[in-house]
């Protein structure tokens, strides 16, 4: 047990303490558990539900049109090709900027700054959103989110690093898990309330235009991105004191990551973000499209495809943190990555050919969601150094958000122009080259040792011998 009478005893105890460690109450400081860096309690309280938070605003908002994709054609006078520009043009930016987004954060921003700028990025473009709908000014909404893509995904890479650097080890599974089900949570929200909130706000226009009714409900959609920006200050005040107490480095203290070093990243990086790529673009803008979708073959009314196409989300939301916790305990990530790419596939299926209640394959496909995410962005730590993250990460979100941007211009044509059928086999094709990329990584990791399939016992004896080699290493220069 650490003595809190020794400061230099204090600040030199690790970050990453086991959940058996002890916390000695300081004498009159009853919260001194909460209070301090050096406890789980401090960690997984006020710092991971900050982080949980950071992006919840984000993804509240990202689905506005998706909840109102019925009002927005109507209200704005517009087709579905022009509706899916409003995700394409949030991607299209991240195509490159939350690479350099990454890159910027391990080099010049630090994680605090940049987490601050991308949440205003995020806050003011929704805001421009609002006000373009507000003035129906179609132009002037494509703008903001474009403005509103610029900080979305890089807030994301800022998220996911902070994650890495607060809860790497044996509990980032299950920390991704809960950041992931914190965000479909915040899309789950957005698909349940917004349509009400624009039905409660035309109610009291009458005679109004529709579209100052949608420019309303998106400004108050916004107000969300305000909360997360507030919690994006407060993590960065926690995370500086933390550097600042447990005498973490800081940069210019540890190796820097040079834009040349991306040429070093391995294979298997690569082959993670085609299976990123791929499986996201099944999902996503699926889901964008799926409100009428499931009017259409169905008959469903509004409120009842709205909730079938939320289900996803809900059910993510619920059983990202739970499969997150038994991959910490199990292992073998790409076993899980393999398993939910095949579970999506199959619930294409079924959604494109039969007329099972719709219901049964988005729970399975909430599922499937789940287990994919909370072992696949983890995978990414186990292979690329963690100053190097921050980049890692804004190239795999670059990489997917390339497939977004360009699926969600393709998908909205071929709906046009062919019908959902079509879109389903669409859809099915992408997810084949995930499941072609996942057996692919799986073979080539299998050759190199198998470090990304790893049991949690492996992983964790591994880790053991790696701290008792540092310690004999601390250990020498005091000896000699």
């Amino acid at each position: 047990m650490t003595s809190i009478n020794n400061p230099e005893d204090s600040e030199a105890s690790p970050l990453l303490r086991s959940d058996d460690d002890e916390v000695e109450v300081r004498p009159g400081c009853a919260a001194y558990g909460f209070c301090s860096p050096k406890s789980c309690i401090h960690r997984y309280f006020p710092v991971l539900i900050l982080i949980c938070f950071l992006s919840f605003g984000s993804y509240f908002v990202y689905d506005n049109p998706a909840a109102l994709q019925d009002t927005m054609e109507r209200d704005l006078d517009i087709d579905s090709t022009h509706y899916m520009v409003f995700y394409s043009i949030y991607s299209w930016p991240n195509v490159v900027l939350c690479m350099f987004g990454g890159f910027l954060i391990d080099r010049v921003f630090g994680l605090r700054l940049g987490a601050i700028i991308f949440s205003i990025f995020v806050t003011v473009g929704q805001a421009i959103f609002a006000l373009g709908a507000l003035l129906n000014i179609y132009g002037l909404m494509v703008f903001g989110r474009f403005v509103f893509g610029i900080g979305g995904e890089s807030l994301a890479v800022a998220q996911n690093t902070l994650s890495v650097k607060w809860f790497s080890g044996k509990e980032l599974n299950m920390v991704f898990g809960l950041q992931l089900s914190f965000s479909r949570v915040g899309s789950t929200v957005n698909m349940n309330i917004m349509q009400p909130i624009y039905n409660s706000i035309s109610d009291h226009l009458t005679g109004h235009p529709g579209y100052k009714t949608l420019g309303i409900a998106l400004f108050i959609g916004g107000l969300l991105c305000v909360f997360s920006l507030f919690c994006a200050f407060i993590l960065s005040y926690l995370d500086k004191r933390a550097d600042r107490v447990l005498e973490r480095a800081t940069v210019g203290e540890e190796e820097l990551i040079e834009f040349r070093d991306i040429k070093t990243f391995p294979l298997s990086f690569w082959l993670i973000s085609v299976v990123c790529v791929a499986y996201y673009v099944a999902v996503f803008p699926f889901i964008s499209l799926g409100l009428v979708f499931f009017e259409m073959k169905f008959g469903m009314d509004a409120k009842n495809a709205d909730a079938v196409n939320s289900v996803v989300y809900i059910v993510s939301a619920v059983a990202s943190p739970v499969f997150g916790f038994l991959i910490d305990r199990i292992g073998k990530n790409l076993f899980w990555v393999l398993t939910g790419v095949t579970l999506t596939l199959a619930c294409h299926m079924v959604l494109a050919f039969t007329f099972i209640n719709p219901y049964i394959p988005m729970v399975i496909l909430g599922l499937a969601y789940s287990v994919l995410a909370s072992a696949l962005w983890p995978m990414v730590s186990l292979i690329i150094p963690q100053y190097q993250l921050g980049t890692a990460y804004g190239i795999m979100q670059a990489v997917q958000n390339l497939g977004l941007a360009s699926i969600a211009l393709v998908a909205g044509v071929i709906l046009d122009n062919s019908g959902y059928l079509i879109l389903e086999v669409f859809f099915m094709a992408c997810l084949c080259l995930a499941l072609i990329a996942s057996v692919l990584l799986y073979l080539i990791d299998a050759a190199k040792g198998g470090v990304l399939n790893y049991s949690s016992k492996k992983r964790n004896r591994i880790r053991e011998q790696k701290k008792k080699e540092m310690e004999q290493e601390e250990k020498k220069p005091i000896e000699s």
